[in-house]
């Protein structure tokens, strides 16, 4: 018999249990006559959060759903180190030393090229694999580098995880390209039990704007894909050696709560594709799931703000369940890696994990009466989502479909931003006026590293072209410019932000300029003033290939700046029918002057 006394249980006797009338006769009163409905929050998804909950709410779920079992170890703190193309790593690797030994917990390298030049001898000689956390993402030939993982380390198993991810595609939508390949990389991985190498992208998703639903569903849906099409009866492969290989890399945006909840809902979903498969769903338990923060919810913009926003999703990663959270640098969108911002992302999660010590409660949303229904709602949502897609033919037949969803609801987000309904700190509301760039903004919207994915880019690219056009003014430079700012998106975005800033206050949706659907905006900065122009992609290709002096039939990348003397380029806007972009008849730069606070 156990010497250890029973724990008692836990009461507080002087305060009186508040019943729901109660509490909703409290919240009238506090709200002094408004209709508490005021306060309903409706989430991109369409689910609605209440006011407040109480324990009827468990009551709805049947009671309360049992907590997520502990997780094997506690969440590890990854650092990701890109390796550059033509180059062996042998800096990312020098560089993940030091971050392992400054308290990292595992090491991420994403390969960009070719991945028989990666230095795995000098991997080796560094950092024991057979007893370092290490994951590798490759954008081809996965079961390449596995064949020099495992000869390398010959009978040793690895821990960390392989990533196949093809550039444009979820790795579950083009899978015969890749079949061969990935059975390749189950067949290498045998015995490798804390190794997965099938990776179910959710980031590819999230990092394109696809609401917390979309993502779980979307993920469910590859993961199907490959349980349905890999296993191979003749090399030996079953669907529960593809089950057992899974890993899910989801990237965790700002909205705190839901994104908990989206984690404990993906591993209950996850039990019940297992079991839809005969599998026991009893193996929920041990998927793996790396949570990276978004770079959908990342600024250029003010971007010490980056800070604050990958906290509140490295924490809820670390709550929801994650295995393993990858913060970003607050700065990576614009510069490469400086030890500064790689030590304070570092830091970040040694923060919560060794002070805060949010990873000693197993399961901490457990019984809460709100985070256990948005829990159950998202799960449920996501699976009417998941089934919708499986009855179109699922990832492999109706990823356009997929991703056409996606884009409505990015382009929601986008037409939310500019209009100030959706607040993002530092680029649309509590703008630093005094700002200035750690980067050039010209070099910048030049590069074809600048990730123009992120739901704040349209604002962005304005904001940066405004900033170069005055820069240039007060420089008196001579020279004329075009900056292309964007598509339809950015078309609709512009006409909305001017329309707000010549009607502050106004909450009624402004009237489109005509202009047609494929347009290009593009902003024409003179020495002396900036008109900004819409343009058909025809017209811009010819007028850059003109300028440029770029032959007829040559491959062309549509630059994102054009320079030239002023009367050239008057005469080929002139000559190739580019028209001014005019919200109600007000001209470009009064609006500008206003945008930069002028």
């Amino acid at each position: 018999m156990s010497d250890t006394p029973p724990a008692t249980p836990v009461s507080f006797p002087e305060f009186s249990p508040v019943s729901t009338a109660q509490w909703q006769a409290q919240l009238a009163r506090e709200l002094k006559g408004a209709d508490p409905a005021s306060l309903r929050w409706t989430m991109p998804d369409g689910l609605v959060a209440e006011p407040f909950y109480h324990r009827e709410a468990l009551t709805a779920l049947g009671g309360a759903p049992p907590p997520l079992p502990p997780r094997p170890a506690p969440c590890r703190n990854v650092v990701a180190l890109t390796v550059p193309a033509g180059t062996d790593g042998r800096l990312q690797i020098e560089q993940a030393a030091d971050a392992l030994a400054r308290g990292a917990g595992g090491i991420h390298f994403i390969l960009n090229k070719e991945v028989a030049n990666f230095a795995l001898g000098e991997l080796a000689d560094r950092l024991p694999l057979a007893t370092t956390w290490i994951g590798y993402t490759v954008l081809q030939q996965p079961d390449q580098l596995l064949e020099r993982l495992r000869d390398i380390s010959p009978n040793e198993p690895l821990l960390g995880f392989l990533r196949f991810a093809p550039i444009t595609v979820p790795e579950g939508a083009e899978l015969a390209m890749y079949r061969t390949a990935l059975r390749r990389c189950l067949e290498l991985a045998r015995g490798w039990a804390n190794f997965p190498v099938l990776a179910v992208n959710g980031a590819f998703f999230g990092n394109r704007g696809a609401t917390l639903t979309q993502q779980v569903a979307y993920s469910l849906s590859t993961a199907a894909t490959m349980l349905a099409y890999l296993p191979d009866e003749e090399c030996g492969i079953t669907v529960a050696d593809v089950a057992a290989n899974f890993h899910l890399d989801f990237a965790i945006g700002t909205s705190y709560f839901p994104e908990i909840a989206r984690l404990r809902a993906t591993r209950r979903l996850w039990a019940t594709l297992l079991h839809a498969y005969g599998l026991p769903p009893q193996g929920a338990a041990d998927l793996l799931i790396h949570a990276s923060t978004s770079t959908w919810t990342q600024t250029t913009l003010d971007p010490h703000t980056n800070l604050l926003r990958h906290t509140t999703e490295a924490m809820s990663a670390v709550l929801g369940g994650a295995d393993s959270i990858q913060v970003a640098a607050y700065d990576c969108l614009y510069q490469h890696y400086t030890e500064f911002s790689a030590r304070l992302a570092r830091n970040q999660p040694l923060i919560l994990l060794e002070e805060a010590h949010l990873d000693w409660v197993a399961d901490p949303a457990a019984g809460s009466y709100f985070l256990e229904t948005l829990t159950d709602e998202l799960a449920r949502a996501a699976w009417v989502e998941f089934q919708a897609l499986e009855a179109k033919g699922g990832m492999l037949e109706a990823r356009n479909q997929a991703m056409e969803a996606i884009s409505k609801v990015g382009l929601e987000k986008f037409k939310r931003i500019a209009t100030g309904q959706d607040v993002v700190v530092g680029t649309n509301r509590f703008q630093n006026a005094q700002e200035k760039f750690d980067f050039q903004p010209k070099q910048l919207l030049r590069s074809r590293d600048f990730d123009t994915t992120r739901a704040t880019y349209p604002s962005e690219v304005l904001r940066l072209a405004t900033a170069l056009h005055f820069e240039r003014r007060a420089n008196q430079d001579k020279q004329a410019t075009l900056v292309l700012l964007g598509n339809a998106a950015v078309n609709e975005e512009i006409a909305a932000a001017f329309w707000h800033l010549l009607h502050p206050g106004q909450t009624s949706q402004p009237p489109m300029p005509d202009i047609a659907s494929d347009s290009y905006s593009v902003l024409f900065s003179k020495p002396d003033e900036a008109t900004l122009m819409y343009a058909t992609p025809a017209q811009f290709d010819h007028l850059a290939r003109v300028v440029q002096q770029v032959p007829v039939g040559h491959i062309f990348d549509i630059p994102s700046l054009i320079n030239s003397d002023l009367a050239t380029l008057l005469e080929a806007v002139r000559v190739f029918g580019f028209k001014e972009f005019l919200v109600e008849g007000h001209r470009t730069e009064e609006v500008l002057a206003r945008l930069q606070g002028r």
